[in-house]
């Protein structure tokens, strides 16, 4: 929509009322506000949603891999012919073999429940960005070394270079019964991936050596497999699935985290719905701000009319007055949005030393901390949600404007 040069002129000195017109200026600051602080909570909830959504999902993958391949009974025998024939499945990047037992550790006196996992040299060292102490590196089949969580670290008192020992209630048989078997590993390493329940729980080791202390000879207990693309890979893997009829599920990243994703994507829809009401709002005080800038310059209006302007030129100045209210405090809601996911951290530091309260506790919200990821796609449906809305606020307050009859407002002037 081009203005004229008048028409440009006349929507600029309404935008910046004069000194007599203080009350009509604060509501427009009002609505300007109001606007940006819609902006910027959906920005801020949104992103942060999708960060906890796509960080909890990395990590999980990282961890697990985009679906498990697990045999019945715990115990997959010729996993090496099950593996090839994974890898060779067309979608599939990478399929590793894994064991994965739930156990217990003592270090000087404490006991821990714990879940220890047997990787591959090659899966090991992808944990390297992890590691937090320790080297990762040290983890070599037969040298009696682990990799245990910062978490579980923390609970059992354990640094590196100490010895903890890991029980196998399912030890050997002997006269006597059977003993639990009980071996001595060093911490060569300490990890955090992010996510509390892997940290408080996870010890790694070479897959040899979980074989050794589980007593499974040359078996696995699960293949992790990598896909090209996570969201179809039920469709990638049906071909596993009904080779392995029988023998084996294969349980992919859904499955296995069905109900928190679910949750997540449910609580997702339904704040951006009750969020979008303040937006809502918003143009309401457009709307109002417009209403009373007509009332207030409606002898300037009929004077208009009266040297020539039409009805369309009214339409356009208060439209875009409206409109330009709503533009500046869409743009300053996404600055404000963006300055706020930035120092998310200090922030929710600063609001838990002030209130006394612990707001984001990681056994509580899995990750460690608050995560964030702008998606363009939704930036870019916020502000057309507010332009949109900003615009059809400013279309009642316009008409009225060009449907004032100057001779009925000027005939007592």
């Amino acid at each position: 929509m081009l203005l004229s040069p008048f028409e440009r002129t006349i929507a600029k000195r309404y935008l910046l009322p004069g000194r007599g017109e203080a009350f009509i200026a604060l509501v427009a600051s009002i609505s300007i506000g109001v606007v940006m602080l819609s902006v910027a909570m959906l920005v801020i909830v949104m992103s942060v949603m999708n960060g906890f959504r796509a960080e909890l999902l990395d990590k999980i993958v990282g961890l697990n891999g985009h679906a498990i391949v697990q045999a019945y009974g715990g115990r997959l025998d010729d996993w090496e012919n099950v593996l090839q024939e994974v890898r060779t499945t067309p979608g599939v990047t990478e399929a590793s073999p894994l064991i994965e037992q739930p156990l217990l550790t003592t270090f000087n006196g404490r006991v821990e429940a714990i879940l220890v996992r047997g990787n591959t040299m090659r899966d090991i060292s992808d944990l390297s960005s992890n590691v937090v102490s320790g080297n990762i590196s040290e983890l070599q089949p037969g040298e009696g070394n682990v990799a245990i969580g910062s978490r579980l670290a923390q609970n059992i008192g354990a640094r590196v270079g100490d010895t903890i020992t890991i029980i196998n209630p399912q030890g050997r048989s002997t006269p006597f019964g059977t003993v639990p078997r009980q071996i001595g590993y060093r911490v060569a390493a300490i990890f955090e991936v992010g996510i509390y329940d892997y940290d408080q729980a996870f010890v790694i080791m070479p897959m040899q050596d979980a074989q050794t202390l589980l007593l499974i000879g040359d078996t696995i207990g699960m293949i992790e497999v990598q896909v090209t693309d996570p969201d179809r890979v039920s469709e990638i893997l049906a071909p596993v699935t009904r080779s392995l009829a029988g023998r084996a599920v294969v349980s992919d990243w859904k499955t296995i985290n069905s109900t928190l994703f679910e949750a997540l994507q449910v609580e997702r829809v339904a704040m951006a719905f009750a969020l979008s009401f303040m937006v809502l709002v918003a143009a309401f005080n457009i709307l109002s701000s417009l209403v009373m800038l007509v009332r207030a310059k409606t002898r300037d209006i009929a004077i208009m009319r009266t040297m020539g302007a039409t009805r369309k030129s009214l339409m356009k100045i208060f439209v875009t007055t409206g409109f330009t209210v709503g533009a500046i405090g869409t743009v300053a809601g996404l600055v404000l949005g963006f300055i706020v996911l930035f120092f998310r951290e200090p922030i929710v530091a600063f609001i838990g030393l002030v209130t006394g309260q612990n707001l984001w506790d990681p056994q509580v919200r899995f990750l460690s901390t608050l995560p964030s990821r702008t998606d363009p796609v939704e930036i870019a449906l916020i502000v057309g949600l507010a332009l949109f809305l900003s615009f059809l606020a400013t279309l009642y307050p316009a008409w009225k404007a060009a449907s004032t009859d100057p001779v009925e407002v000027l005939r007592y002037e």
